[in-house]
């Protein structure tokens, strides 16, 4: 019905269920109610701004995947200026909150399937970093597990998490080409993949004609070279226990070589200078040779 024709006057509706504040206050009902039932107007932003949503380039809300609820961004004041709250995103912090009003840095392909790691934008940065070059190290491309967000340098690595700079390698901590020459992909973390040159070049004792092991850590620490702490009574023969303890005065009481100390005597030290005697000792020993390494291969630990 035509409520003029009655005579009836325009009345104030308490239009609570959807406050009509600012761009919403408007005079003429039908511009939200577009049929005679007005409980089919939808409170939903895009029921009447779809158009605006559409319309808009700058940015493309479309292409950009937006959401269609207008009061993420926007006020009823007015389109712009609009807030957007990027920290339920991406938090601008840091650098990067210097470029909080210029999207383009970081949307210049628009808005939808932006990255938000880190390669995702600084992959140019990471590629042409050459001190050291990150990409022939095979660097991590998380930037935050060297750096922060505020600037690339100083940056911070930790070094503990793959080889553990103590003792004499801590001081070196800050001289990187020491280890890593020749890059840092595939340094190696053995003690001979450093160390190599000091093995072959020790000569008291001879390292490499003894053949001693190059895991240096078996004899020395990562503090200095000397003194060496070698288990010879584990790992070889006991010589600081058993029958044999101090029963020599030096090395060379056993290893007869000063350049192989693979060379030992059993002979000279247990005076069995009669052979004859010795291999009658043993005529129901099967396959005995009269030779110190055949003594050690009986008699490993040194007892009958």
């Amino acid at each position: 019905h035509d409520p003029a024709s009655i005579g009836w006057t325009a009345e104030l509706l308490e239009h609570d269920f959807f406050p009509l504040t600012m761009g919403h206050n408007i005079a003429d009902c039908k511009q939200c109610h577009l049929t005679e039932n007005y409980a089919d107007a939808s409170p939903e932003c895009a029921s009447c701004h779809l158009d605006n949503y559409s319309a808009t380039t700058n940015p493309n809300h479309t292409n950009a995947g937006f959401s269609n609820n207008c009061a993420e961004c926007h006020t009823t004041g007015g389109w712009t200026p609009s807030s957007f709250d990027h920290n339920t995103v991406y938090p601008l912090i840091g650098a990067h909150d210097a470029v909080a009003n210029n999207c383009v840095l970081c949307h210049a392909d628009g808005y939808s399937n932006t990255p938000n790691t880190c390669v995702g934008c600084h992959l140019d940065d990471y590629t042409a970093t050459t001190n050291p070059n990150h990409a022939d190290a095979n660097f991590p491309k998380d930037c935050a597990q060297c750096h922060d967000e505020k600037a690339w340098i100083p940056a911070d690595f930790n070094h503990n998490s793959i080889y553990p700079l103590t003792g004499a390698h801590a001081a070196i901590a800050n001289d990187c080409a020491r280890c890593h020459a020749n890059g840092y992909a595939n340094t190696p973390n053995t003690c001979v993949g450093c160390h190599l040159d000091d093995y072959n070049s020790t000569s008291q004792p001879n390292h490499a004609n003894a053949q001693f092991p190059k895991d240096c850590a078996q004899c020395h620490d990562n503090t200095r070279w000397v003194p060496a702490n070698w288990d010879h009574d584990g790992m070889y023969f006991p010589i600081y226990s058993g029958k044999h303890k101090e029963a020599w005065n030096s090395c060379t009481d056993c290893h007869t070589s000063a350049s192989n100390y693979a060379v030992f005597s059993c002979i000279d030290c247990h005076q069995h200078s009669n052979q004859v005697e010795v291999t009658n000792q043993h005529q129901n020993v099967k396959n005995f040779v009269y030779a110190s390494a055949d003594c050690f291969s009986c008699h490993p630990r040194g007892t009958n």
